[in-house]
């Protein structure tokens, strides 16, 4: 089928924007198009990510897509609403105002994602109005007439199925071909929410929009898991066998991982003689990022369990009965996402509190997200866990392992929800707000969209092991080397870390913590598990540990209770210079992030504290 004003050899334009409503298919349509050639950054002067692509076309040309975020009207009343509105009409700097819009719209909820193509239309700019999920709205008995559709909008209709590939050739073909600006037969008046409502209502109508009826198993599912008792238990059960799987399946892999470090560090040392380079390469780069990377495989699990819940549509669920929880500390439904997503990182995390419009439980949100437990405290946890935990079961079917990680993620939460109830109760209190969202149908998640979710994880974890863990490996590996004495390489302990590490000793002795643990906390600083690589470092350089495996290290140097007090010090503390720095740019100073670096190292050092001195 040809789109309306198509035509081959035409120029086509240098950058085209996506928009459209949250779960309508957007970020699906946008892999779709883009594959892997993609990157993530921030507009410029705000905090909205900003995703752009490359699209091939069939002759050879390319375009440039901007992913534009979600939104329900382009009324600049959020954040979101201000860059996408600020976008489409040129006025964003350093972002080309965009040739053409692709307007992503849900067929299954058409009645009132139309709505969103008034204001977009209304701009005078090259439309392709994508009528998404085209298999949910044959499979489940809806229909629209897409000629019909297009006459009243005045733009070209294509119905898609983004997930499978159906009718993508059309969204192609319009980007290649001539593209006329839209000619809708009536426009509402824009500020007028209640005669948008009648023209979108009138639009479908007048395309003979039939709604699907709802999905026979979501009715079924929802049942269970929004159910006031089975729901909770359900998410419980899944959260469970989530870390279950974390500690039992990534073994295999993790052990693979440390086989080709061990191997290739090996072969390093063969072929170099004795020297200050073999020594940084293999004592210091090998064994510092080799002992991160490692923990890749259970890093990439987490991710890809947290994937196919998100596109499942069960997080949305959860994100309902979550609701509940958060009304109970002063919080509402929409801080649930953010702190979901800050079981990766709470940077993106922190970023996502914009779609929260009162600015109270925005800050909020922004001061307890770094107590979620992120990807980067995992490799910590499991090392930790897997020194001095045994690899038991507990109750006859839980792992013991599974069991400590899973009460640290628990402890985490339990802290953020304690300060999220003082802070609502006193500085930052406020109305309750109404938490409104949109059910997705439940949906099997597609292979692509797992993979492109794990490469750019991987990209993310092994971008930082070879950059920030990378440099503070090489400066600790030069700061053990000085000062020389007579020529020679001084003991790691009287070297320059280990006179850093004796001189922050007295402060962390009580906590159980000895010198070499001093250095990791500093390393840390820069990313939590630096302090796996700095650690991994130290114990290589180290003759005296008489021992090459960390676990078997960190056994010798710590006491049980010194091991749960270090736990509990990562589960608390604000290990992370970018988590500081981003929350001072979303609150507008200093006084937040001032005070809450020093409410959360004060929590976690009181924490280790009793933990190093209760556990005997």
């Amino acid at each position: 089928m040809e789109l309306p004003g198509s035509s081959n050899g035409v120029e086509a334009p240098r950058s085209v924007a996506l928009i459209g409503p949250p779960n309508s298919g957007k970020t699906t349509l946008f892999n779709r198009l883009t594959g892997l050639r993609q990157k993530v950054a921030n507009f410029p002067g705000v905090t909205v990510e900003q995703h752009t692509g490359l699209i091939e076309l069939s002759d050879g040309r390319s375009l440039h897509l901007i992913d534009l975020p979600g939104v329900y009207s382009l009324s600049p009343r959020s954040e979101d609403e201000q860059v996408a509105h600020d976008v489409l009409v040129g006025k964003r700097a350093g972002t080309p105002k965009p040739e053409a819009i692709l307007l992503v719209l849900d067929s299954t909820n058409l009645g009132r994602h139309l709505m969103l193509a008034a204001p977009i239309l209304a701009l005078g700019v090259p439309t392709l109005i994508i009528l998404n999920m085209a298999d949910d709205l044959r499979n489940r008995g809806g229909k629209v007439d897409l000629a019909a559709l297009s006459a009243q909008l005045g733009a070209p209709v294509a119905l898609v199925n983004a997930r499978q590939g159906e009718g993508m050739s059309q969204v192609l073909d319009f980007l290649a071909g001539a593209m006329p600006t839209p000619v809708p037969k009536e426009l509402p008046v824009l500020q007028d929410v209640p005669k948008c409502r009648q023209w979108a209502g009138r639009i479908g109508a007048q395309a003979h929009y039939l709604p699907p009826i709802p999905p026979k198993w979501t009715r079924r599912l929802d049942a269970v898991f929004l159910h006031p008792v089975a729901g909770p238990l359900v998410f419980a059960a899944v959260v469970v066998a989530v870390f279950q799987t974390i500690f039992t399946a990534a073994v295999p892999l993790m052990d693979g991982v440390k086989w080709l470090f061990d191997v290739s560090g090996a072969w390093v040392a063969s072929i170099l003689p004795a020297s200050a380079l073999r020594s940084l390469l293999v004592d210091g780069i090998w064994t510092g990022v080799g002992s991160v990377v490692v923990f890749l495989p259970q890093v990439l699990l987490l991710f890809l369990f947290i994937g196919i819940l998100e596109d499942s549509g069960y997080l949305a669920r959860a994100a309902l009965i979550a609701d509940r929880t958060m009304a109970r500390v002063g919080l509402q439904g929409k801080s649930f996402i953010p702190l979901l997503s800050a079981y990766a990182c709470a940077v993106p995390a922190i970023l996502a509190t914009r779609t929260i419009e009162n600015k109270r439980d925005r800050t909020a949100t922004i001061l307890i997200a770094p107590f979620m437990t992120c990807s980067a405290r995992l490799p910590v946890y499991t090392l930790v866990i897997a020194a001095f935990i045994p690899n038991a079961t507990l109750f006859g079917f839980l792992n013991a392992r599974a069991a400590a990680l899973l009460g640290l993620y628990l402890l985490g939460f339990l802290a953020a929800v304690s300060t999220a109830r003082v802070l609502k109760s006193s500085v930052l209190k406020s109305g309750k707000t109404p938490f409104l969202l949109e059910m997705p149908s439940y949906r099997w998640p597609t292979v692509q969209s797992l993979g492109l979710r794990l490469l750019d994880r991987s990209r993310i974890f092994l971008r930082r092991a070879g950059t920030v863990i990378l440099l503070v490996t090489v400066v600790l590996w030069v700061m053990a080397h000085l000062p020389t004495q007579g020529g020679h390489v001084p003991p790691i302990e009287r070297s320059l870390a280990g006179s850093i590490g004796r001189t922050i000793e007295p402060l962390i002795k009580p906590l159980g913590f000895n010198w070499k643990i001093g250095i990791g906390l500093i390393t840390s600083l820069a990313a939590r598990e630096t302090i796996i690589g700095t650690l991994g470092s130290i114990y290589g350089m180290d003759p005296a540990s008489h021992a090459q495996d960390l676990q078997v290290a960190l056994h010798h140097d710590l006491t049980l209770g010194g091991a749960v007090a270090l736990l509990i010090f990562f589960a608390f503390a604000m290990q992370c210079i970018s988590t500081i720095a981003v929350v001072r740019r979303e609150t507008g100073g200093w006084k937040w992030p001032i005070f809450q670096f020093t409410y959360m190292g004060a929590l976690a050092y009181a924490g280790a504290f009793m933990a190093a001195h209760l556990i005997r």
